[in-house]
């Protein structure tokens, strides 16, 4: 009788979705404001505005959580599902701050590479997010996933010749300071992408 009460399943679909769209639009803005290098602050400003937004819509997934009695899958996988969803946007707000911050006046192609990187991998987090409602089809999610893992090691491998031609041809210590911070920061973006890809794998494979 209690559970009948209770609210049940939840609009939680719907908001694992709204929340991969802001990641895949603070992507293109991070990949804009790299690939050009004009407007800096303009894009960095529109990456805090994505990621003030999925904050906000990770903070209601978790109201809902706590308010609903039956949910889609395990709570422990919603809650770990948009959290780790929301730290690809923490990641882009920090690439997009320390660009800024850091005074960067020119960018690397190893920098545009791999923030291309970044936006393929968030693009395809959209597209197992998104088929996450019907988990049964299996087959097509894990394919997502598997293509997420393997640009993560696109990103791993662009880093390595990155951090290599940089400590081999820089000369200016503060800007190769700069430049490997900004690497490490892309590079974790796909990481995070990838852990995200995992969580949905393991969902999948329990539920299908």
């Amino acid at each position: 009788m209690f559970g009948r009460l209770m609210p049940r399943e939840g609009n939680f679909f719907e908001l694992f979705n709204a929340h991969a769209e802001r990641i895949v639009e603070g992507s293109r803005e991070l990949q804009a404001m790299i690939n050009g290098f004009n407007e800096v602050e303009k894009h960095a400003q529109r990456i805090d505005d994505s990621e003030r937004a999925a904050d906000k819509i990770t903070h209601e997934t978790i109201t809902l959580l706590h308010r609903t009695f039956i949910t889609p899958f395990d709570r422990d996988q919603i809650h770990r599902l948009i959290t780790r969803m929301d730290d690809i946007l923490d990641l882009m707000q920090d690439v997009a701050e320390s660009i800024v911050l850091y005074d960067i006046r020119k960018i690397t192609p190893e920098s545009r590479q791999l923030a291309e990187i970044c936006q393929m991998c968030c693009e395809r987090v959209r597209s197992a997010v998104s088929l996450l409602k019907n988990v049964k089809d299996a087959e097509a999610i894990l394919k997502t996933c598997q293509e997420i893992d393997r640009l993560e090691s696109d990103a791993d491998r662009v880093m390595r010749a990155a951090m290599s031609k940089l400590f081999r041809d820089e000369s200016d210590v503060k800007q190769l300071i700069k430049l490997r911070s900004i690497y490490e920061l892309l590079e974790n973006i796909t990481d995070r992408c990838e852990d995200v890809a995992n969580l949905i794998e393991g969902i999948v494979l329990e539920n299908s």
